[in-house]
């Protein structure tokens, strides 16, 4: 969708370790730690800065992270629906009401079924569109069989994130700030502060969940299109 809106643009999508194709990895504990190993892939392709980086959530810091420390390799960052310490408190930053929920996917194994209840929570949290999401949830599932994450990755990376903190100065790169106004999982709120103290541009879909380009994806590849241009 996103090519189909921006031909010109070369793009090329990064796994953190722990996840997808990295999936046997180890995921870091440690924000900067992912901001090197995406740096890494990127030479070890080939493929030569300056970066335009386009990240949701936890990716959102280490974009964060990669455009404060190496400012000369990015020229602008699009950050959808992420939170940062001190920005913003943590019972914003993941929403109480989720603790439940989330806590309950470390108990489960890895059989068909319960893969398929684990995907199915998941989806129900970040998606404000689930019921009409049966193809998405089939893939999801084919995923996490065929590239899982595993409960201790995902506990490393929620570590990594409730340990990372804004960066002292605001980044000296360009940045547009998405947000899903009805994200179920992080409190919009949390987008609308950090675009007010970096004094960037905020634009919110009203109706969107926390997977703003699973619920709004044209809506993004509008936004982003716009703001290039």
């Amino acid at each position: 969708m996103f090519r189909s809106l921006v031909p010109d643009a070369d793009i090329t999508l990064l796994d953190l370790p722990g996840n997808g194709s990295l999936h046997t990895l180890r995921s870091p504990m440690r924000v900067e730690e992912m901001t090197e190993a995406c740096r890494s892939q990127l030479k070890s392709r080939a493929i030569e800065p300056p970066y335009h980086l386009f990240a949701l959530s936890l990716g959102g810091m280490v974009a964060t992270d990669w455009a404060a420390r190496y400012p000369e390799e990015v020229d602008g960052c699009v950050l959808l629906n992420t939170s940062l310490r001190p920005v913003s408190p943590f019972y914003r930053r993941l929403r109480p009401r989720n603790y439940p929920a989330l806590l309950s996917l470390g108990l489960l194994g890895l059989s068909r079924r319960r893969v398929e209840r684990q995907e199915s929570l998941l989806l129900d949290l970040t998606s404000n569109q689930h019921p009409q999401q049966t193809e998405v949830l089939a893939a999801w599932i084919s995923y996490q069989h065929d590239q899982p994450v595993s409960h201790r990755n995902a506990l490393r990376q929620l570590c990594a994130a409730i340990r990372y903190r804004a960066p002292a100065s605001v980044p000296q790169t360009p940045i547009l700030i998405l947000a899903g106004g009805a994200d179920r999982l992080i409190d919009p709120r949390c987008s609308q502060r950090l675009a007010q103290q970096w004094q960037a541009p905020l634009v919110v879909q009203e109706a969107a969940g926390h997977d703003l380009t699973l619920d709004a994806g044209h809506w993004v590849a509008e936004q982003v299109r716009d703001w290039l241009a």
